[in-house]
């Protein structure tokens, strides 16, 4: 809300020829806690001049006498109906006539504003969205490995090695075409001297984020930059060289230019762009941080890598939780005889304002609240496990007597989340982007299904006992299959170095309160080798996929269309 405290400079104002009379100074000392506690939520607007604010100095005494006795309910009350005639105000000025807004359309955007400023909204889209049956399309240009992928609708913007910057506009859910199609194409050079060199990385980008009002692009590379971006020619900005070593993560605080950037150096950084300023910078992780993700609230969540933790950071009061990865209880150990102990924690997304998921080196997906220092669910091996290697690939021997190194399970590379809903993806180098659901009760994490993929029976099959050699089990007793099962053309063939989602197309409501568009889209950046390293080599393309994944003709299609919701997210 436009609301902004009185600085104390306007208070200590001295009186000028043409200021009028003296402001008279607030003598007002609070008698107890509760009191002073009122005293400084009070709020003024800033938008008035000199003599305005001078007056509303004046006249703060009587607001305080006047809301003395007001109580927590009659204070969000008055701001909820002070926060509906701003928002007549803005339509008003929009042009739009206010008397011709639906008040239950100003009503939905209050409920949703609040509940998303406080985590509370909760949106059901994993019963209402057909993932088996969402299509797909390739596109890409001749790069090295994509390393990176932001949506910003309707376009999307990829990032490779060798330095490439991509925009793609997405074509209308109504139309023919369902290829996204190259808008502009940027690539940096490779040193300072290069001619024609006009700003950008000289070495290989490794992260892409794009603001949510589609103003700003920031990519992060192994030249320790942060380089701001225009989206409508894709030329430097602004080139931010804080960090002192490779920028892994970037990602925007939504429906703002506020950015926060995460790097091997073992720090976080806050950054305003509506300034192009750098803000401060945030100490704590043991290891490279290599993943970060944030939502409305003024706060991140970051992975640790190596130091196997995932830290919660309050940005305003500069303080951090640490929750612990890498412990498996004694239950875990004794119920599964395929026991892979997690080395690196890799990647990170929240669900919303009070959980996230995790993903690991060793296959599993973790489930937090922010309450709790340990993960309330684990999914191990959730991408399952490759086939044991041929004889020829672990051994020269021609007739050996050595049986095949146990296979390991695919590690997750990638997660993003539809933010404040039930739903969530993973991504590895099994061929497949993977649907994963949040329980009702928010303490379970149960499979989904895979996107354009039929279904899978033993990705969502509970069972009482798990037969010894048919999977692995959490405590939910979800079977995991301990083999990946190969198809010819699975959609994601290599490794999946990012992913990104956005919703498009009308609005409509769906249970658990706010609305969600008619098309989910899932991007995602592919790649023959992983984003950090070049350390394995994974047969598939260096290219993108965009899922299209449609809702399913049930009851919930009677539900009346939201009016004068845009497609954007």
């Amino acid at each position: 809300m436009g609301f902004f405290t009185a600085p104390s400079s306007v208070k200590k104002r001295k009186r000028t020829e043409n200021s009028g009379p003296a402001v008279k100074k607030s003598a007002f000392t609070p008698s107890g806690a509760g009191k002073k506690k009122r005293v400084e939520d009070e709020e003024i607007s800033s938008e008035e001049d000199d003599e305005g604010r001078g007056r509303a100095v004046d006249d703060s005494d009587d607001e305080e006498d006047e809301f003395a006795d007001e109580t927590a309910a009659d204070k969000r009350r008055r701001l909820a109906l002070q926060y509906l005639e701003n928002t007549k105000a803005e339509i008003e000025e929009a042009g739009f006539n206010a008397e011709d807004v639906d008040r239950d359309i100003l009503a939905e955007r209050l409920k949703e504003s609040v509940a998303e400023d406080k985590g509370r909204i909760y949106r059901h889209l994993a019963d209402i969205l057909s993932f088996s049956t969402a299509s797909h399309s390739h596109f890409g240009n001749d790069t090295k490995a994509l390393t990176g992928i932001a949506a910003c609708h309707p376009y999307v913007y990829t990032v490779s090695k060798d330095r490439h910057l991509t925009k793609w506009l997405i074509p209308d859910p109504t139309s023919p075409a369902k290829k996204p199609k190259q808008v502009l194409h940027a690539r940096c050079a490779s040193k300072k001297s290069d001619k024609g060199y006009e700003g950008g990385h000289i070495d290989e980008i490794l992260t892409i984020a794009a603001s949510q009002d589609g103003k700003f692009i920031a990519t992060g590379g192994r030249d320790n930059w942060i380089v701001v971006w225009n989206p409508e020619t894709l030329t430097p900005l602004k080139i931010f060289k804080q960090h002192r070593s490779p920028v892994m993560g970037l990602v925007f605080r939504r429906n703002t230019n506020q950015m926060y950037s995460c790097s091997a150096d073992r720090t976080v950084k806050s950054w305003s762009l509506d300034e192009l300023a750098y803000v401060e910078t945030l100490f704590g992780h043991q290891d490279e941080v290599v993943g970060i993700t944030a939502l409305a609230n003024e706060r991140c969540v970051t992975v640790g890598a190596r130091d196997r933790t995932a830290r919660l950071w309050k940005i305003v009061d500069e303080t951090q939780l640490v929750f612990r990865g890498g412990r498996e209880s004694k239950k875990r150990k004794a119920s599964d005889g395929d026991y892979f102990a997690e080395g690196s924690m890799d990647c990170v997304a929240m669900i919303d304002e009070e959980h996230f998921v995790t993903g690991s080196d060793n296959g599993s997906i973790s489930f937090w609240t922010v309450s709790k220092k340990k993960p309330i669910f684990t999914v191990p091996v959730a991408h399952g496990k490759p086939d044991p290697l041929p004889p020829f690939q672990y051994t020269a021997e021609s007739t050996s007597t050595f049986p095949p190194p146990p296979p390991q399970p695919h590690p997750i590379t990638a997660l993003a989340a539809v933010p404040y809903s039930d739903t969530f993806f993973s991504g590895s180098y099994d061929g497949y982007v993977r649907v994963w659901k949040i329980s009702s009760d928010k303490k379970r994490i149960e499979p989904v299904g895979r996107l354009g993929a039929p279904q899978d029976p033993a990705l969502s099959m509970e069972v009482a006992v798990v037969e010894e050699g048919t999977g692995t089990t959490a405590l939910s007793k979800t079977v995991t299959p301990s083999r990946t099962r190969v198809e010819v053309n699975p959609p994601a063939r290599g490794v999946v170095n990012g992913i990104s989602v956005f919703e498009a197309g009308e609005k409509r409501g769906v249970r658990g309160g706010g609305v969600a568009g008619d098309h989910l889209y899932v991007s995602v950046a592919l790649g023959k080798e992983m984003r950090l390293g070049r350390w394995l080599k994974v047969p598939g393309k260096n290219s993108a996929v965009l899922f299209q994944v449609p809702r399913k003709e049930t009851k919930l299609e009677s539900l009346a269309p939201v009016v004068g919701m845009s497609g954007h997210e």
